[in-house]
């Protein structure tokens, strides 16, 4: 059974392309199908979600869907908050949040804050993110740490990560037939079990979803060992 999942939302525009739409109604539809996806998670035993919203190289973009992507942050939690409260759903953040504009930051803090209790599903909102971001922003944690210890192994390292409670990803799905990490979860993906998926983000939906977590199952996983590890 797959207890964190991590999926790049991948082929927003091009779906959006495909209908005659902008690519903001792509992203408008990708949103929207967050809260989907996540519910449907649940049904499925996903107790964690993680899902690339935002990366620290999706500021090169033009600067109008960067501020409608922005924009989109407090919509999303405005008009999911009470979903999330009613399924239990617990909102997180991971990234360089701070470089947010203010008014997603509030959104954003307002929503954790009233789903801090909530204990059936994180979602968990890669915003700003970086793989090699997050790793160079642990380095830097460790070396500020007044109780650093002088050897550094794994588990040490882990602990300065941005989510160092929740688990390792045991599945990540990438929409859109991308064959690319795209800088995501570097560290915690390093043993994780990869899918990739053709439809576009906005047209993920739950029987696509099933295939997904049906592949995992049937994935035989080593772990670097000869027998498999159940």
């Amino acid at each position: 059974m797959v207890n964190h999942l991590a999926i790049i939302m991948d082929g927003n525009g091009r779906w959006a392309q495909q209908r005659g739409l902008s690519r903001s109604e792509g992203h408008r539809a990708g949103a929207e199908n967050i809260g989907k996806i996540a519910e449907a998670a649940m049904k499925y035993g996903v107790r964690y979600l993680t899902l690339y919203a935002f990366s620290t190289e999706n500021w090169k973009r033009p600067a109008p869907e960067v501020n409608f992507l922005m924009k989109l942050i407090p919509v999303f939690c405005k008009s999911r908050i009470a979903a999330m409260v009613k399924n239990g759903i617990r909102l997180r953040t991971v990234g360089r949040t701070g470089d947010l504009p203010l008014f997603a930051r509030k959104a954003l803090l307002e929503a954790i804050d009233k789903t801090k209790d909530n204990d059936k599903l994180t979602l968990n909102l890669a915003l700003s993110y970086g793989g090699r971001a997050e790793i160079v922003d642990a380095v830097n944690a460790l070396l500020q740490a007044p109780d650093r210890p002088e050897k550094i192994d794994e588990a040490t390292f882990s602990r300065y990560l941005y989510a160092p409670d929740i688990p390792d990803p045991d599945l990540m799905i990438r929409t859109s037939g991308e064959m690319r990490l795209s800088n995501f979860l570097l560290w915690e993906l390093s043993y994780s079990e990869l899918y990739v998926s053709p439809v576009h983000w906005p047209a993920f939906d739950e029987a696509e979803l099933k295939k997904a977590l049906d592949a995992f199952e049937n994935r035989n996983r080593r772990f670097g060992d000869v027998a498999a590890k159940k």
